[in-house]
């Protein structure tokens, strides 16, 4: 495994008849019996600052795992939910260079080994550029994938200069060409936040897309529907209203209830066609009493019911 920097400590109260999430994470792992699900940080936001936008992702990974570590195993489906948790490993973060596409290709390396272990990868960004380095897992591992990216924004703006940014992972993915990204599907844009060149690039490309007011139970559940073959999910808070994820680069107004979105998380982990998530856009400086990063941990913590649900 590429060396990464192990996650920070967080210090949750022990008591016996309240266990929460860091308590029991990974205790059940061993050699012969090997991680299902693995937690991987991107503290980068390279990305965000060369699209303009406003920077502090970085750290995002810190801030959801002090809040996930503290949530509790969901009690209606007690044992399962344990079992998944105990077979979690959480593997730090990618140490970032300032080299954003070193750090990409880096990120790459490490879903690439965890895909072909059969675990499943949920990265923690990050600027929306972790999506790119998410990608590039697939392919390095061999494996042909298309995308569902939650998210105000279509993500498929041209590279600066050659280089990708936090505004290009998708248009970057999918000039992959079709045999290794099959399609890429885009639900919660926001109308006053979306241009159409870029809307009319995506129906060129393999690009499907819903506006925010299109969305709703129905169309969270055939997000992941439809045919074969492996899915990434994608994760942008900022795809979310801006009064319950205010801490994101570019807020909603109006956005996906926080409804929709869980349903969305919960979807992606229950579809056994989803090999891997980010979750990204989370910026601590910016949140109001830490409300975005708690919808993140529990983003996460849907993603995992989801997968005990498979």
């Amino acid at each position: 495994m590429t060396a990464l920097r192990r996650p920070p400590d967080v210090v949750i109260p022990a008591r016996p008849d309240d266990p929460r999430l860091g308590h029991m994470l990974g205790r059940a792992l061993s050699v012969s019996m090997p991680a299902r699900v693995a937690l991987v940080g991107f503290p980068v936001d390279e990305g965000v600052r060369r699209n303009g936008g406003r920077v502090g992702a970085a750290g995002g990974p810190s801030a959801i795992r002090r809040q996930l570590y503290r949530l509790t195993p969901d009690p209606r489906n007690g044992e399962a939910f344990v079992d998944l948790v105990e077979h979690t490993t959480d593997l730090g973060d990618v140490v970032p260079t300032g080299d954003l596409e070193k750090d990409q290709q880096v990120l790459g390396e490490v879903v690439a080994e965890l895909l072909r272990a059969g675990t499943i990868p949920i990265i923690l960004g990050g600027g929306h550029e972790t999506a790119y380095g998410h990608f590039l897992g697939h392919v390095a591992a061999g494996r042909s994938v298309a995308i569902v990216n939650w998210d105000a924004h279509p993500d498929v703006r041209p590279t600066l200069e050659g280089k990708g940014h936090a505004g290009s992972p998708f248009r970057q993915a999918l000039e992959h060409g079709p045999e290794i990204c099959r399609g890429y599907s885009v639900l919660g844009l926001n109308p006053h936040a979306v241009a159409r060149a870029h809307l009319d690039w995506m129906r060129s490309n393999r690009g499907f897309f819903r506006f925010r007011d299109e969305v709703d139970r129905d169309r969270v559940v055939e997000a992941y529907g439809g045919g074969d073959g492996d899915l990434m999910a994608s994760f942008d808070l900022d795809a979310v209203d801006g009064a319950a994820a205010p801490g994101v680069s570019a807020p909603a107004t109006p956005g996906l209830s926080v409804d929709l979105w869980l349903r969305a998380a919960f979807e992606a982990g229950r579809s056994n066609r989803v090999r891997s998530m980010d979750l990204v856009e989370l910026i601590p400086a910016l949140d109001q009493d830490d409300r975005t990063a708690r919808l993140a941990a529990v983003t996460v913590w849907e993603f995992l019911r989801g997968l005990c649900a498979r």
